[in-house]
C-alpha cells in the first residue's frame, strides 16, 4: 500500500512585478518521505518553501496540507506544518524552554499538552540539558536545534526546512543531519539545500530547481546513476584485443586506461562483468581486479543544470 500524500503543490506561480519567480511547480510529498529541494542560490529555493507554509500566497496555482486547501482553509492546514525559514525565529534573550512553550502556545498545543510536548521535543532535539539557558549565549548549532524545536512541537505532519545547516561546523552539521532523518521516519520533511552532500546522506528523493522551475525529479540513489553508463573497470595482466572485448555480451565500449586496465561500459540489462570473467578465463586473460563504476549526485547535478541552461 502507498504512503498517504501529506503535501500536494499544483502549478505554482508566484511573480515579483513583472518578472515570474516561480514558473508551475508541481510537487508531491508522502509520509515517512524526506525529498531534497536542491539548486543553485537564487534558483527560487526559498520562495517555493514561503509559498508552501503559506507564508507567500502563489499568484497561480493551489496546495493542500492533509487535504486542506491552504489557500481556502489556512489554519487547518498551517496547524499541519513545521516550518524552520533559513533565519531561525529565535527571541535570543528568552530562556529556551520559556521560547518552546510560547511556541507550543502559538501552536494551539492544548495546555495539559505543553510539557509533555516539551520534554518530547527536547528529547528528540538533543536539549534535554539546555531548558533554562538563555538561546543567545547557545552556539549556532544549539540555537539551529531550538529552532527545529519550534518547528516540531506540535507533532505536525510536514516538517519544511530552509537551508537547516547553513554556517554550521562539521560536527554541528553531522549532528542535525542525523536529527531530521529522524524526523523522517515519523513525519515528511522537505528540505532546501544547495548542498549536494546534504541530499546524499539525507533525503530519499530530490527535486532539482532553476530558474525557478523544477527541472529534475527522481530518488536520490537513481539520481545520483543518472547520465552513466553501466559499467567497470578490469584489469588484465594478458589482455586479448580490443576487438575481443567488444565482443562479449552486453559490451557497448572498451577504453584502454592503460597496458592492462580497460573501461567497459554495458547495457544495463546484462552480466557483462560475469561473462567476461568467464571469457578471461577460458582465453586466460589473468584478470585479476574488476570495480564498477560509480556515479555521483554531483556529476548529474552539474549535467542536469547545464543541459537545463544549454536548452
Amino acid at each position: 500500500m502507498s504512503q498517504a500524500i501529506t503535501l500536494s503543490a499544483r502549478n505554482l506561480t508566484r511573480r515579483h512585478g513583472r518578472r515570474e519567480v516561480i514558473r508551475g511547480v508541481s510537487l508531491q510529498l508522502r509520509r515517512g518521505e524526506v525529498l531534497g529541494l536542491l539548486g543553485h542560490n537564487g534558483a527560487g529555493k526559498s520562495t517555493t518553501m514561503q509559498l508552501l507554509t503559506g507564508t507567500l500566497m502563489p499568484n497561480s496555482g493551489a496546495i493542500e496540507i492533509c487535504g486542506y486547501d491552504l489557500a481556502k482553509q489556512p489554519t487547518h492546514a498551517k496547524a499541519c506544518i513545521g516550518y524552520l525559514p533559513e533565519t531561525p525565529p529565535l527571541y535570543r534573550d528568552m530562556r529556551v524552554d520559556d521560547y518552546l512553550v510560547f511556541a507550543a502556545k502559538l501552536h494551539r498545543v492544548a495546555r495539559s499538552a505543553i510539557a509533555g510536548a516539551l520534554a518530547e521535543t527536547k528529547r528528540r532535539c538533543g536539549l534535554e540539558d539546555a531548558g533554562g539557558k538563555i538561546i543567545g549565549t547557545l552556539s549556532k548549532g544549539y540555537q539551529q536545534r531550538v529552532g527545529i524545536a519550534q518547528a516540531i512541537i506540535h507533532n505536525p505532519d510536514v516538517i519544511i526546512l530552509d537551508e537547516p545547516t547553513v554556517g554550521l561546523d562539521p560536527t554541528q552539521i553531522r549532528d542535525i543531519r542525523a536529527l531530521i532523518r529522524e524526523l523522517g521516519n515519523a513525519h515528511s520533511v522537505i528540505l532546501s539545500t544547495h548542498l549536494l552532500s546534504e541530499v546524499e546522506n539525507i533525503c530519499d528523493r530530490v527535486e532539482i530547481m532553476q530558474h525557478g522551475q523544477l527541472i529534475y525529479g527522481d530518488t536520490s540513489v537513481r539520481m545520483q546513476r543518472f547520465g552513466h553508463h553501466t559499467g567497470f573497470v578490469v584489469t588484465l595482466l594478458a589482455p586479448p584485443a580490443l576487438a575481443e572485448l567488444k565482443a562479449v555480451d552486453g559490451v557497448e565500449s572498451v577504453e584502454a586506461l592503460s597496458d592492462t586496465r580497460f573501461k567497459i561500459l554495458h547495457t544495463s540489462d546484462t552480466n557483462s562483468a560475469a561473462a567476461l570473467l568467464a571469457a578471461a578465463a577460458e582465453g586466460g586473460w589473468q584478470a585479476q581486479q574488476l570495480t564498477p563504476l560509480q556515479g555521483n549526485l554531483e556529476d548529474a547535478f552539474v549535467q542536469l543544470t547545464q543541459n537545463e541552461t544549454a536548452a
